[in-house]
């Protein structure tokens, strides 16, 4: 008789955990569709919204919703000053927008998409704004000189609270679901921690050898934080002690991170025009598998986990003017009408 030695079930199930990783890591990224949307403006975040499949864009004085299957606008979310970011509360079906040019946040209905409140004034240029469900808060990071951070309860539609971070330029924030909020400074390229129920911040931890630092996302389960770094790096934190444990290297000016917590699959949206694709292959080893050509300008994310897409914004660019005096570094500018969707998908 053939003998068949007992394989415990937790093995069969890490067994199994490996090989998804692995394919994960291996699959090819590629551009799949470009969803037209037209008119002008600069724009900002871009957010999935699992429940509706709806995707959220910032562009110019209003938000662009867009149907995530067939690429149609479904509607728009209007007027805000300068549109940056939004953050969903599905228990209240509310969403809320950070309108930067008049210091307030937009608060909507996820389904009609129409206007319930507008709240004001918060800090200088609220630009990040998430929804922490564990302390049922919004938090609205202010990226201008004040330095902090706006706290909003959403059921009052209300500003119950005005932290101080000490920052200088506050970009994204993320949660490790423990009671800590992590907030990238890109100025001081640095992490501020602030502890949600202190409301203070405990440490700033140095993100060198990164410089900047925009786009940030959280590992919760293995205390990870990811900041996308100017100089080509994404630094990867313990979010226990601040230690950088990695830097494994992406495009050029980064703006966003997303992570799939399913595959330990992390992406970085870099203006240059591609997307750099890192497997977590342990909590201190990190592989960049791949690094997606897309589109010039694509600098911010939002990824559809379940359906395998990343979705990128973008607008055709014009002849970059020659530098002067008063702005040494110029930007390219937006062509109208040539704002767009791109879509990879694995």
């Amino acid at each position: 008789m053939l003998f068949v030695p007992s394989i415990p079930m937790r093995h069969i199930i890490a067994f199994f955990l490996l090989v998804t990783f692995a394919t994960a890591a291996r699959a090819d990224y590629k551009v799949t569709a470009s969803y037209p949307i037209g008119g002008d403006g600069t724009y900002d975040y871009v957010r999935y919204d699992a429940a509706s499949h709806r995707i959220f864009i910032a562009h110019d004085k209003r938000f662009e919703v867009l149907d995530s299957e067939s690429g149609k606008k479904i509607g728009e979310i209007a007027p805000t000053k300068r549109a940056h970011g939004v953050a969903f509360v599905p228990a209240l079906g509310r969403g809320f927008i950070s309108s930067g040019d008049d210091r307030s946040v937009l608060v909507f209905d996820l389904k009609t998409l129409k206007t319930l409140a507008v709240i004001k004034p918060t800090g200088v240029k609220p630009d990040s704004i998430e929804y922490d469900p564990d302390t049922n808060r919004v938090y609205c990071v202010n990226g201008g000189s004040t330095g902090d951070v706006s706290l909003i309860d959403p059921e009052k539609m209300a500003i119950v609270r005005t932290v101080s971070v000490g920052g200088t330029k506050l970009e994204q924030i993320g949660f490790d679901g423990r009671g800590h909020a992590f907030i990238n400074d890109e100025e001081q390229s640095a992490v501020h921690v602030l502890d949600l129920q202190k409301l203070a911040v405990t440490a700033v931890w140095s993100l060198k050898p990164g410089e900047g630092g925009t786009g940030l996302a959280v590992d919760r389960e293995h205390h990870r934080i990811f900041s996308a770094c100017g100089n080509n790096k994404l630094v990867v934190l313990d979010s226990d002690t601040g230690k950088v444990v990695a830097t494994p290297t992406i495009g050029s000016d980064p703006d966003g991170v997303a992570f799939d917590a399913t595959t330990g699959t992390i992406f970085t949206s870099n203006v240059d025009g591609t997307l750099t694709v890192i497997h977590e292959d342990s909590p201190d080893k990190f592989t960049v598998v791949q690094n997606v050509t897309t589109e010039q300008g694509c600098r911010t994310i939002a990824i559809d986990a379940e359906g395998g897409r990343v979705f990128l914004p973008t607008a055709k660019l014009g002849p970059k003017p020659a530098p002067t005096k008063d702005v040494p570094e110029p930007r390219a500018p937006l062509l109208p009408g040539s704002f767009h969707l791109v879509v990879v998908t694995r």
